[in-house]
């Protein structure tokens, strides 16, 4: 079974905790232990009801307030797929967390109270979204029995919501009416929502198309490791073993080198201990190549004649997630896949503000939450797509030399 990676996402109170909890509870994913302490924490045991969020909701701070301030990892499955939820918060000042659990996210669930309709941490939420090219976009439309599961809300929310995702360029985007404390629309169709017409939320999950968001057009492979055993039987054995992170690899591709330029040809592909004739994107690899060449960890082979951009200096849209503040002149690692190189921010050109999309230009600092586009300089060559056109190689992460804490996430324009 395939993997689906998903968020939620929303306004405080806006049920995203009790969605999940319900998720898990209605497809029967909740260990008997985990009910048991839920029903022993819940706070509404004198109605018989169980406070679904808890399951999410794990922290004391969290369960003291009635709100989400980390990202909560769930998982669970079903006949047809496997699924990784998290939870992320829902406040501005969390927005680092949102930006953590949306970054390898295939698909996002913006929720939306049906009494408010769409406010401005939807937007926010969904600027997120765009930012991050979060593939698939369902806007779970919540709190119907709230207004008495009326048609007419719901219309109206989609109305409003077409102009936020027309104006982000957000595409693929489905609208689902349900009350996630009833469990309406969520595992089951509801006869309370009888005029909805598509399925239901889980069925949505289960049938989201996924194979469409691999790249198998442009392939790039970072190395992680290079094999040499050293065993009088191996004498000669040079692999390359690293993650296809798109394309298709085939034994007797001419492929290139980077950041160095060198030409080789692949002479064999071996995964899971067999030689196989091709591999292909999210597969792990060992590759040898016809030629004995200088590679070292971090270096990328990718087909002769597509090549990604080599350079030392480009700019990047960054989510500052550090308490110190990022002033232009301070140095840090990047690392891209499995390159790691020393870098240097050069300048800071605007910050963004997430709730408008207005840009404040030339800032002296980025502080914590702050998104900004910045020009970056490296040390040596680093090998890298845009974002837009290709995540797993466009996407970068800065590390605090001194203390090696993940300091920003950066998306390369």
């Amino acid at each position: 079974m395939d993997i689906l990676r998903f968020i939620t996402a929303g306004s405080v109170d806006d049920g995203k905790s009790t969605l999940i909890g319900r998720l898990l509870y209605d497809s029967k994913s909740i260990l008997i232990d985990q009910l048991a302490a839920i029903e022993k924490q819940t706070k509404n045991k004198e109605n018989g009801e169980i406070d679904l969020a808890l399951l999410t909701d794990g922290l004391r701070a969290e369960r003291e307030q009635g709100i989400t301030i980390d990202v909560a990892y769930k998982y669970f499955s079903t006949p047809k797929r496997k699924f990784i939820i998290a939870d992320a918060p829902g406040h501005i000042q969390y927005t680092r967390n949102m930006v953590t659990g949306a970054s390898n996210a295939q698909l996002i669930i913006i929720l939306v109270d049906a009494r408010n309709g769409v406010v401005e941490q939807t937007r926010r939420h969904s600027i997120i979204a765009s930012l991050l090219n979060i593939p698939h976009v369902v806007v779970a439309i919540n709190k119907m029995d709230l207004v008495n599961y009326s048609e007419d809300h719901y219309n109206n929310i989609v109305i409003d919501y077409e102009q936020v995702a027309k104006s982000l360029g957000l595409k693929d985007v489905k609208y689902i009416p349900i009350s996630a404390l009833n469990g309406d629309n969520l595992v089951e169709r509801s006869v309370k929502l009888a005029w909805y017409e598509g399925e239901p939320l889980l069925s949505h999950l289960e049938n989201v198309q996924l194979h469409s968001d691999v790249n198998l057009d442009d392939a790039r492979f970072s190395v992680q490791y290079v094999i040499r055993p050293q065993a009088p039987e191996l004498h000669d054995y040079r692999g390359y073993a690293g993650k296809i992170i798109s394309g298709v690899y085939k034994k007797g591709d001419q492929v290139t080198i980077l950041p160095s330029g060198t030409q080789s040809k692949i002479t064999v592909i071996e995964t899971g201990g067999e030689e196989v004739e091709e591999a292909y994107a999210l597969q792990s690899v060992v590759l040898h190549l016809e030629d004995d060449i200088d590679i070292s960890r971090g270096d990328m082979i990718v087909p002769t004649g597509n090549q990604p951009r080599t350079d030392q200096e480009f700019e990047v849209l960054l989510c500052w997630m550090d308490n110190k503040p990022l002033i232009p002149g301070n140095k840090y690692l990047l690392q891209i896949n499995s390159n790691r190189v020393r870098a240097v921010i050069k300048e800071i050109e605007y910050q963004l503000d997430v709730n408008t999309f207005d840009k404040n230009y030339s800032p002296e600092k980025a502080v914590l939450n702050d998104i900004i586009k910045a020009k970056i300089k490296t040390a040596s060559p680093v090998s890298f797509d845009s974002y837009e056109k290709l995540r797993q190689n466009g996407g970068a992460i800065l590390i605090d030399e001194t203390s090696f804490v993940t300091v920003g996430a950066c998306m390369i324009q």
